[in-house]
């Protein structure tokens, strides 16, 4: 009985774990985002492609969890870093290239 109650905690831990990680970056994005603004790195347009961008994933995410009781799967949370990964790259690459406000 113990180790069923151990397993089931531990596994709603590793979800709370992951849940968390996929809001810790989103909102460091945002930050990365915010210091491209600040320091004149992102254009206006370019600011406004990446916000569009984590803004469509944000109300994916959104409707995927309310679709399955305040979680993603474990698929849909690879889809969902696969297209943070994608995000991050092109903030980089907006950030790094000749482009300057």
């Amino acid at each position: 009985m113990r180790r069923i109650l151990f397993a089931a905690i531990l596994s709603c831990s590793t979800v709370a774990l992951a849940q968390d990680k996929v809001d810790d970056r989103m909102e460091n994005q945002q930050r990365r985002i915010g210091e491209g603004v600040e320091n004149g790195s992102l254009t206006p347009r370019e600011t406004a492609h990446v916000e569009n961008q984590e803004a469509r994933l944000q109300n994916r995410v959104s409707a995927e969890r309310a679709a399955n009781g305040g979680h993603l799967t474990a698929a849909e949370r690879q889809q969902v870093n696969h297209r943070q990964n994608q995000l991050s790259h092109e903030i980089y690459n907006k950030k790094h290239n000749a482009r300057h406000e």
